[in-house]
């Protein structure tokens, strides 16, 4: 393993990511690339490895102290490609955390590729081939949403489908801050802030509670 490849991981200072994580990270960000080819997993634009590396796992994986370790499951919303979920899954393994990651993807394609990264990476995942929107009644620890719908959506979508979660992650980009006003003109929320450590205008928010405004 390159030296320079381990000095990318280690910013994430409280995961202390071992060789072996790395090794896996590093697998995926192949079996991204491969599939990339076929169907629209990522950008083409930001399919070289050192670009999934900082865009894609460092991203997802900084949200780690977020998660909550001591529920049974973790439920990441329109999953995609597989991230945040693959990369929580794989750091579950080094925790040596039993907690099930439910992958929520529509799409057929994207399903196959997140099963055959399950399987080759022994990861415990459950993936859920569903518009989360038609899902009733979840329960669950954290829910986990990147680039899937706008925070409203998303909001909405908790508040009618799930029967109880411990926390929400959000990924906020660079109009972040924005859409975190505009949002809390229709919402109360109880959450938190972290700066991002892949983008000086991004940050990521973690939401224990949430009630509408009336």
């Amino acid at each position: 393993m390159d030296n320079v490849i381990l000095n990318s991981y280690s910013k994430i200072s409280n995961l202390n990511v071992s060789r072996e994580t790395c090794n896996e990270l590093e697998s995926l960000i192949s079996m991204i690339q491969k599939k990339n080819r076929e169907i629209n997993i990522i950008s083409k634009k930001m399919d070289q490895k050192d670009a999934i590396r900082e865009r894609h796992i460092i991203d997802s994986a900084q949200i780690i102290d977020f998660v909550d370790l001591n529920c049974n499951t973790t439920s990441d919303l329109g999953t995609g490609g597989g991230m945040p979920g693959l990369i929580v899954a794989i750091v579950m393994k080094k925790l040596k955390n039993q907690m099930k990651i439910n992958l929520y993807e529509k799409s057929y394609h994207k399903c196959i590729f997140l099963k055959e990264v399950s399987k080759k990476l022994n990861l415990n995942t459950e993936v859920i081939q569903k518009d989360i929107f038609t899902v009733k009644n979840i329960e669950t620890g954290t829910i986990m949403s990147r680039a899937f719908k706008p925070m409203p959506v998303i909001l909405n979508l908790i508040n009618e489908n799930f029967n109880r979660f411990k926390n929400i992650i959000f990924f906020m980009g660079n109009t972040g801050r924005k859409i975190l006003n505009e949002t809390l003109k229709v919402w109360e929320m109880e959450y938190e802030e972290k700066k991002s450590l892949t983008n000086d205008n991004s940050f990521i928010l973690n939401i224990k509670k949430i009630k509408k405004i009336s």
